[in-house]
């Protein structure tokens, strides 16, 4: 058989082993992606994504694509059983409710969409999804000592791959460093590891229709919560005037579930009865398909963690692989991305030789902690869904108040905004102080600033791409007085000091590893670019002001916004992910040091 070695290999190309491929592509990395489908999803799964993976796309450059091809949620309406059986709008609200979120909406695009997102921006950088493969045996090196599975150069994993659309030389060995399984929630690495999914099934039974709809119901444009005496539906607004209903199915349709295995027979249902069920809900207002169903499906809830997310460091797990839940808060995609975003520039670190192989195991305690997080989230929002209304019949049903107050409880770890990991090696709050509204742990508040070259107003987030590099911004005193100017000039020193975590990890050159940008408190007319010691200027956009712009529309309050002292200052680490690593006054670069020093080489 023909044989190969490979950097990293990605068994599944959802939107989570793409996430990952994108990231490394063209990076110098030998990484190839491979999947069992012969074509990509052409409709319907997945489809909400969240403000946070909005801010995730941006600094991929993909979030103008999704602009333009998805539609934009803003408005949440709620409907419960009225006075005369049918149903009466509660009330409306905005989709989102986190003030600090760049885009403050939900959007929409099918799965095969936002694949193609990453799949068109791979091509240019040479790496293809390799379809119609399947891996057929899965070995990791019996050394569980410290040579060949502590070696990040070796190639400890053996996959064995079948190429289904070939007639001759079908299989093929593949020798890895590292193994990414994301081939969804039947996956077979996760299988052929032998690991285990904690959790279990609920009894709701739902059922999913992508189609164009004709009908007099107002809120058909919004995210709608519709509770009523013949069941629940979710409304979702799809791009290009679809709509997608998330239908509650009666207690009789759970014949459909094979008590065996939790799953549902599909052959027993049908789009038709699904959309006949909601017209039923939806009374007194009619319903109707306009054409073709684009797509559907029917499924049980299940809500399980896998009990770890690696083996040996070697072999990962990601997305649907590791966590299930229901699709009706709209984290599956969401959660899966996040998954990998979290993980590539660790593994490409570790690649690189300049982090230890150490470094991985926190994909696992950041990411496993938010899964687990997220089953405890969706057991309350589907029981919340599925639960019958509150009626003169029913005094102990689910409450407008309730459903509504749920939205807002968990807002921020719905929108993915709120998403906070840890202590850690690569998350020191020792000078949280320093900044007191930026939390270390969470993602990078987006604020914006002015270029002090050109007075062009720029969002901070634009000037974090998730390029692999860790940012080091540091917030200084106007720099046009000894207020600024003489604790800035004493960072410069300790910056390029042999000692410096620039020197000991910069691994020839430092700008490979660590991007670094200066703002200001100093007014806008008043200062020049070069006015900053040499090593915040590596090009003239990297030195800003905290200031209005001319328009007088954006711009200013960034010190305010951040918690931090306009006079005093304070030195902020971004990791390559958006997440605040640490932060630290300007006199404690020695800080600094020991944060790369917990994990680097």
């Amino acid at each position: 058989m023909q044989e190969s070695n490979v950097d990293l290999l990605i068994i599944g190309a959802g939107p989570s082993g793409l996430m990952c491929a994108n990231a490394l592509a063209g990076r110098g990395f030998n990484v190839r992606v491979v999947d069992k489908r012969a074509v990509g999803v052409v409709a319907g799964q997945a489809d909400g994504i969240q403000p946070r993976t909005h801010e995730i796309l941006q600094s991929y450059g993909l979030m103008e694509r999704l602009l333009r091809e998805g539609v934009e949620i803003h408005r949440n309406a709620f409907y419960n059983p009225g006075p005369s059986g049918g149903i009466e709008r509660i009330e409306r609200t905005a989709a989102i409710s986190q003030p600090t979120a760049r885009y403050p909406f939900t959007m929409c695009r099918h799965q095969g969409g936002t694949e193609n997102f990453f799949i068109d921006a791979m091509r240019p950088k040479g790496l293809e999804v390799e379809r119609s493969t399947v891996p057929t045996v899965l070995e990791l090196s019996a050394d569980s000592g410290s040579s060949e599975l502590r070696d990040p150069a070796a190639y400890p994993v053996k996959v064995v791959l079948q190429h289904l659309d070939r007639t001759e030389n079908d299989r093929e060995v593949v020798h890895a460093k590292f193994v990414l399984g994301t081939d969804g929630a039947h996956s077979w690495v996760r299988k052929a590891m032998g690991i285990k999914m904690d959790g279990g099934h609920t009894e709701f039974v739902w059922g999913v229709v992508d189609f164009f709809p004709d009908t007099d119901f107002p809120d058909i444009r919004a995210r709608t919560v519709i509770h009523s005496i013949h069941g629940s539906i979710l409304v979702v607004p799809r791009e290009g005037d679809l709509v997608r209903l998330y239908v509650q199915l009666s207690d009789v349709d759970l014949k459909l579930v094979d008590k065996q295995t939790n799953r549902v027979d599909k052959g027993q249902a049908s789009p038709e009865k699904l959309i006949e069920t909601a017209a039923k809900i939806l009374q007194p207002y009619y319903l109707r398909a306009l054409g073709d169903v684009q797509w559907w499906t029917v499924y049980i809830i299940g809500q399980r963690v896998a009990e770890k997310f690696s083996v040996e460091d070697r072999i990962l797990i990601a997305g649907d692989a590791c966590h299930t839940h229901s699709p009706k808060a709209g984290q599956g995609m969401n959660a899966s991305m996040g998954d990998t975003h979290n993980l590539a520039w660790k593994l490409a670190y570790v690649l690189r030789g300049w982090a230890d192989m150490s470094l991985l195991r926190t994909y696992e305690a950041e990411r496993r902690k938010f899964a687990q997080d997220l089953i405890e989230f969706d057991k309350v929002w589907s029981t919340l869904f599925s639960g019958k209304p509150r009626t003169a019949q029913h005094d102990d049903g689910v409450t407008h108040e309730a459903t509504l107050s749920a939205f807002r409880r968990f807002g921020g770890f719905s929108s993915g905004i709120g998403i906070r990991y840890a202590p850690s090696i690569i998350v020191e709050n020792k000078h949280q102080d320093c900044a007191s509204k930026l939390i270390v742990g969470e993602r990078m508040i987006p604020h914006v600033f002015i270029h002090t070259a050109d007075a062009k107003p720029v969002n901070i987030h634009d000037l974090l791409p998730a390029d692999t590099r860790f940012k080091i911004v540091v917030f200084v005193a106007d720099v046009t007085t000894d207020v600024g100017a003489v604790p800035l000039r004493g960072l410069a020193e300790r910056l390029t000091a042999e000692s410096s975590f620039l020197r000991r990890f910069g691994h020839g050159n430092h700008l490979d590893v660590f991007d670094i940008l200066c703002i200001t408190s100093a007014e806008r007319d008043k200062v020049d670019y070069t006015d900053v010691p040499e090593v915040f200027r590596s090009h003239w956009s990297k030195v800003l002001v905290d200031d209005i712009d001319y328009a007088g529309r954006s711009g200013g309050g960034g010190f305010a916004a951040y918690g931090i002292d306009p006079k005093s200052g304070a030195i902020v680490v971004v990791r390559p992910d958006g997440y605040v690593g640490t932060v630290a006054p300007l006199d404690r670069v020695e800080d600094i040091n020991a944060y790369f020093s917990g994990f680097m080489l």
